[in-house]
């Protein structure tokens, strides 16, 4: 476990609404302009029981739970996931699916990585598609994408935060594109967690 923290989505679909994150340790995908590449190594990190996360969610009292890497399907999240779901509180995952789904959950964020592209399985689960624009050539794999998924799936285009050019063609993109909107990360613009 890399940590625990009671915030805000700052991303996608659920932007704003009150999540209490659990950031699983480990992640192979290995995607350059990671935020959290702390999250990398998984002996680096302490596990914490399952009663005490679902106490640290009680005690919280959030909107929704987020479950969050590294690469969250590196583990097999069918405890985690069936313990979670006693506190009554829509279970959230956020994935690259580079790895086969496990556990239960009421939403999924795929965030598909060309470094390691998602299992097939993964795109009829999904709840909505984020796909982080870094330079132009990320709008193909983007559309790529998009073709795997149903029409009715909320489509995100969420720009690289430390490339502000990243913004503009996101920006720009979606004004050409409606089938897309665009996913800021709100949290680093308001500077929380």
């Amino acid at each position: 476990m890399v940590e625990t923290f009671h915030s805000i989505q700052g991303e996608g679909y659920w932007t704003g609404v009150s999540a209490f994150f659990i950031r699983l340790a480990g992640c192979d995908v290995g995607c350059p302009w990671c935020d959290t590449k702390v999250s990398w190594p998984v002996r680096s990190h302490p596990q914490v029981a399952l009663q005490q996360l679902v106490r640290q969610v009680q005690t919280a009292q959030p909107q929704i739970i987020v479950v969050t890497g590294g690469e969250p399907l590196m583990h097999d999240l069918s405890l985690l996931s069936q313990a979670l779901k006693t506190t009554g509180c829509p279970l959230h995952l956020e994935t690259s699916g580079a790895y086969p789904l496990s556990g239960a959950f009421d939403w999924i964020t795929l965030s598909p990585k060309p470094t390691k592209p998602p299992h097939s399985e993964l795109y009829s689960q999904a709840h909505e598609l984020k796909v982080v624009i870094h330079t132009e050539t990320d709008f193909v794999w983007a559309e790529q994408q998009a073709a795997h998924v149903t029409p009715q799936i909320y489509k995100f285009l969420q720009p690289e935060w430390s490339q502000p050019r990243s913004q503009a063609l996101v920006w720009n993109y979606v004004l050409q594109q409606p089938q897309w909107r665009v996913s800021l990360q709100t949290h680093k613009f308001l500077q929380v967690r």
